[in-house]
């Protein structure tokens, strides 16, 4: 009888729990599911700008741009599984569902977007290679702090405010990244984030008076990217930078952690709360995520590798201890 060890010598760790979870059919689609999310969250979004149109030039439009802000970051999560094909099996209807998910309905460019986490997923953490923590507003190791200036020093304290900007700041680099021409199918994009642009803007100053327009905007595109910054800020803030020599599996694992908390955060975070498990195999339906987690646990164990799962709340407060830290060296200067 062969054993485990035996097993893996014949190939990597991957391969291995890859056999697994395709023993168990993890990696099958989920039609029934997705149609459902994906009818769910389209009612939703109608629902919202419905009630902004019924209200009208009321300060209660204030509570619909909660809600919306709410349904815009679903929407987000959904694009992002249907950037990584967990939604439909080939490129093209993803695509197609893509373009009209991130540029119609939320103003982000799908093909950006896709661009910039395809790096992320190759690389997680990657001080040279990660857009994620790439040296912005936030700087993410100490040698990217030297030379900064207050805020880095104090970067911790206004990490939540920053992710207020996150909406606007991925539209920004979704108008920037058209401009440049570095995103495909660039005359649809622009056709289809133009639209968003001009509807959105149209619907605020024809239905509200120009303070309420203010106000809804702020409200909307605020709790939109604080909802947004705080799904996916969990998943790697504060884990170790991989040194390039790690495998596949060590190096997804090891800069990754898990957030339980049932099904309200799996709901939340549209299952990115298992982020060990995403990253190892990014097709993977959201749903299927769960039933995942407790495989690449069992495994990891056997094999030695460190596997990081904690609260939300802790999650938070890691990344706001490493935060803290990376600007140590200038508050001491």
């Amino acid at each position: 009888m062969t054993t485990t060890a035996e097993t893996r010598t014949a190939g990597s760790d991957f391969a291995e729990l890859n056999r697994r979870i395709n023993a168990a059919g993890l990696l099958r689609r989920r039609p029934a599911y997705y149609a459902l999310r994906l009818s769910l969250v389209s009612l939703a979004l109608i629902g919202g700008w419905t009630a902004f149109f019924l209200i009208g030039a009321s300060w209660w439009t204030l509570a619909v741009a909660v809600f919306l802000a709410v349904v815009f970051a679903q929407v987000g999560l959904v694009a992002h599984d249907l950037a990584h094909r967990q939604v439909f099996r080939t490129n093209k209807p993803s695509a197609r569902a893509g373009l009209i998910a991130g540029n119609l309905a939320i103003g982000m460019s799908y093909g950006y977007w896709m661009d910039k986490h395809t790096k992320h997923h190759a690389n997680p953490n990657h001080d040279d290679l990660d857009p994620d923590v790439g040296p912005g507003a936030l700087v993410w190791s100490t040698e990217a702090a030297r030379g900064k200036g207050f805020l880095a020093k104090h970067q911790a304290w206004f990490f939540f405010p920053l992710l207020t900007l996150l909406g606007m700041s991925l539209k920004k680099d979704s108008v920037r990244a058209l401009r440049n021409g570095t995103v495909k199918r660039r005359g649809l994009e622009a056709a289809f984030l133009g639209t968003h642009f001009v509807g959105y803007a149209a619907a605020l100053l024809l239905v509200l008076t120009p303070l309420q327009a203010l106000a809804f905007f702020v409200v909307h595109q605020a709790l939109f990217g604080l909802y947004l910054g705080m799904t996916f800020a969990p998943n790697h803030k504060g884990m170790p930078h991989p040194d390039g020599t790690e495998d596949f599996l060590r190096k997804q694992v090891l800069t990754s952690r898990n957030v339980r908390g049932g099904w309200f955060v799996d709901t939340a975070l549209g299952g990115l709360n298992y982020q060990i498990e995403h990253h190892l195999f990014p097709a993977m339906p959201s749903p299927n995520l769960p039933k995942a987690q407790p495989v690449v646990q069992r495994y990891c164990e056997e094999i030695g590798v460190a596997y990081e799962m904690t609260s939300l709340t802790d999650s938070y407060r890691q990344a706001l201890r490493h935060l803290h830290e990376v600007g140590a060296e200038l508050r001491e200067g």
